[in-house]
C-alpha cells in the first residue's frame, strides 16, 4: 500500500515538473514592468494654424509684358494677381519638350510680344509645383527646379507659347499642349494697362516708373513663451535644464537637443544633431517634412512663401518668407522676424529657427505711403554698394520693434542678394506725400502739347517749376497750397532732399542743354531746387517744425 502511494506521488511530481518545463520553454513570464509618469509633463496643445504645401507655393511676382517695350508688375494677394493666378491654376500643361535657353532671343520677345512671366525667385521643384498647377511631364522635367513660367503670344504666328525655365539657366521646357488661347493672354495683359509702368534696368531687374502705393501699419502682436516651445520640441521637458550664456540668451537642453532663446524671448534656434547617410536627398520630401514639422511645432502666422535656399554641406536649407498683405516682411537689424528657416537631411529636421511673435490680422493703425519710383529709384539701385550681387528689387515691409506688444511695418524698396540675404534700398516718401509727374520719385513728365502746355497728369495744380538734372531727371512741384497741407518734420527733410537733388542736377542740366542750345533749362532746375528749399524752410519755421 505504501509503495503504491509513493509511486503516485512521484508520478505527480514528474508530471508537474514537465508542465513547468513546458511553460518556461514556450511562454513569456509576466515581468510586471511598471512605468513612471514623466514628472510635470503635459501633452502640448496645438499652437498656430496648420498649412499645406499648395498654400506656400506661389510666384513672388508677375511681370506683364504689354508690347512696345512696356511692362508692369503684380504682387501676391493683389486683385489682378489673384485673378490671373487662379485662371492659370485651372489650365493644363502637357507635352513638355526640352531645349537650350539660348536658342530664343528673350530680350526681343520681352519688348515685342504681349505676355506674362510668373517668377519664383530662386526656383521651386516641379514636383511641388505640380501640387498647384496641372502638369504632366517626363521624369527629367518632374525632377527639375524651375524659376519662372513665361507665356506669350507670338507676334509672327499669332500662337501662344509657354515655357518653363530651369533654375540652372541652361534649359527651358516648352509645353506644346498648353490649355491656353491668345484671348487668354490678351486678357491677362489687359489687366496691366492701367497699372504703374516698370522699366527694365538689368538682367531680370525692374524698377517702377512712378510712385507705388503702399501702407505703413502699426500692428499688435502676441508671443508664445519659451516654455510652450520647450514642450513642443523635447520628448520629455521634465529632464531639460536651462543654461544662461554671457550674451543674455537662454539654452534649454536635454543633453542631445538644444533650444536657444534670444531677443528677450522672441526668437528661438532649435538644434537636433542627426546623422543620416547613404541616400540622395529629395528636396520635395524635405519640404513636406518641414511643413509637417512646423504644423506640429508652433504652426504658421499668416501667409508664407516657400523659398528655395540651396544645399550646404549635404544639408538642405529651406526658408518660408512671411507676408503681410501683398509684401514680404524683412526685419530691421538686429531685430529678427519675418521668416522661418529649417535645415533637413532626408526628411529629418536638424535645425529650426523662427520668431515667437504672432501678428494680429488687423492693424491698429494704417496710413498710406508712396514708394518713390522713376529716376530716383533707378539711381538708388545704380549707386547701391553691392549692385553686382543684386538679383531682385521688390517692395517690402520693414519690421521695426517699437513699444511692447506693438510692431511698425514700414514700406520700403528692398533688394535680394545672391546669398539670399535681403536689405533695404530706399524708404517710402514720408507723410503720405505722393510725388507728382516730374518730381523726384514721381513718374516722368509727359511730352508737351502743341500749345506749349503739359498733357493731363504732366503737372500738378497750384503752379509748377520744371527742370532737368542728372540722376533724378526732370522735377516739378505743386504750389505752396498743397505743400502746406503736408507740413511736418519728415516732409521737411524730404523736401530738403528734393532741393539737394535738383540743385545738384542744375549745373549738369545746364551743361547738357548748352550743347543743344537750350541753356535756360539748367537755370530752371536751380529755381525748382530753390522752390523745394523755400518750402522746407517755410515748414521748418512753423511751430514744431525742424
Amino acid at each position: 500500500m505504501m509503495d503504491k502511494l509513493k509511486t503516485i506521488v512521484l508520478t505527480a511530481l514528474v508530471l508537474l515538473s514537465l508542465v513547468q518545463s513546458y511553460l518556461l520553454a514556450y511562454s513569456m513570464p509576466g515581468l510586471g514592468v511598471t512605468t513612471t509618469p514623466q514628472q510635470g509633463y503635459v501633452p502640448a496643445e496645438p499652437l498656430g494654424q496648420e498649412e499645406k504645401v499648395e498654400n506656400v507655393i506661389f510666384p513672388e511676382d508677375m511681370v506683364l509684358h504689354l508690347g512696345k517695350g512696356k511692362h508692369t508688375l503684380l504682387y501676391p494677394a493683389s486683385n489682378f494677381y489673384n485673378l490671373i493666378f487662379g485662371k492659370i491654376k485651372s489650365r493644363e500643361f502637357k507635352g513638355f519638350q526640352r531645349s537650350a535657353a539660348v536658342v530664343v532671343d528673350w530680350d526681343e520677345i520681352r519688348d515685342r510680344d504681349p505676355g506674362l512671366e510668373l517668377r519664383f525667385g530662386n526656383g521651386v521643384p516641379v514636383e511641388l509645383l505640380s501640387k498647384v498647377l496641372k502638369l504632366e511631364g517626363d521624369a527629367t522635367f518632374m525632377d527639375d527646379v524651375v524659376n519662372r513660367i513665361w507665356i506669350y503670344t507670338s507676334s509672327d504666328r499669332d500662337e501662344v507659347r509657354t515655357y518653363f525655365f530651369s533654375s540652372d539657366g541652361i534649359s527651358v521646357y516648352e509645353s506644346v499642349k498648353a490649355d491656353l488661347t491668345a484671348q487668354d493672354v490678351q486678357m491677362y495683359v489687359g489687366y496691366g494697362e492701367y497699372q504703374t509702368n516698370y522699366r527694365r534696368i538689368g538682367d531680370d531687374i525692374y524698377t517702377a516708373d512712378g510712385p507705388v502705393e503702399a501702407a505703413q501699419s502699426v500692428v499688435g502682436y502676441e508671443s508664445y513663451s519659451p516654455e510652450q516651445m520647450q514642450r513642443y520640441l523635447f520628448f520629455d521637458p521634465g529632464v531639460t535644464r536651462v543654461i544662461s550664456d554671457q550674451g543674455g540668451s537662454q539654452i534649454y537642453t536635454d543633453g542631445k537637443r538644444g533650444l536657444q532663446v534670444e531677443q528677450n524671448g522672441r526668437w528661438i534656434n532649435f538644434t537636433d544633431p542627426v546623422s543620416v547617410q547613404g541616400q540622395n536627398d529629395n528636396e520635395s520630401q524635405n519640404v513636406y517634412a518641414a511643413i509637417q514639422f512646423i504644423n506640429q511645432h508652433g504652426g504658421w502666422d499668416g501667409m508664407h512663401r516657400f523659398v528655395h535656399a540651396g544645399t550646404f554641406e549635404s544639408v538642405q536649407v529651406l526658408r518660408f518668407q512671411q507676408y503681410y498683405g501683398s509684401y514680404p516682411i524683412i526685419p530691421q537689424e538686429p531685430f529678427m522676424f519675418g521668416s522661418m528657416k529649417l535645415r533637413l537631411q532626408q526628411g529629418v529636421v536638424s535645425e529650426y529657427e523662427r520668431s515667437l511673435l504672432t501678428l494680429q490680422k488687423k492693424p491698429e493703425q494704417r496710413d498710406v505711403r508712396w514708394l518713390p519710383g522713376g529716376d530716383m529709384l533707378e539711381s538708388a539701385y545704380e549707386n547701391y554698394s553691392r549692385k553686382q550681387d543684386v538679383t531682385a528689387v521688390f517692395p517690402a515691409l520693414l519690421a521695426v520693434a517699437t513699444e511692447k506688444n506693438v510692431m511698425r511695418l514700414e514700406p520700403v524698396w528692398a533688394v535680394r542678394l545672391r546669398d539670399g540675404s535681403q536689405e533695404t534700398l530706399l524708404a517710402a516718401v514720408p507723410g503720405g506725400y505722393k510725388p507728382g509727374p516730374g518730381e523726384p520719385g514721381g513718374a516722368p513728365l509727359q511730352k508737351s502739347t502743341q500749345g506749349g502746355g503739359m498733357d493731363p497728369g504732366g503737372a500738378g495744380s497750384g503752379g509748377t517749376g520744371t527742370g532737368s538734372g542728372s540722376g533724378t531727371g526732370t522735377g516739378t512741384i505743386s504750389g505752396s497750397g498743397s505743400i502746406a497741407q503736408l507740413s511736418g518734420s519728415s516732409l521737411t527733410d524730404y523736401l530738403g532732399g528734393l532741393a539737394n537733388l535738383d540743385e545738384s542736377g542744375a549745373e549738369a542740366g545746364a551743361d547738357e542743354n548748352a550743347d543743344s542750345g537750350t541753356a535756360d533749362s539748367g537755370t530752371e532746375t536751380g529755381e525748382t531746387g530753390s522752390v523745394f528749399r523755400a518750402a522746407a524752410d517755410e515748414i521748418a519755421d512753423e511751430p514744431g517744425g525742424r
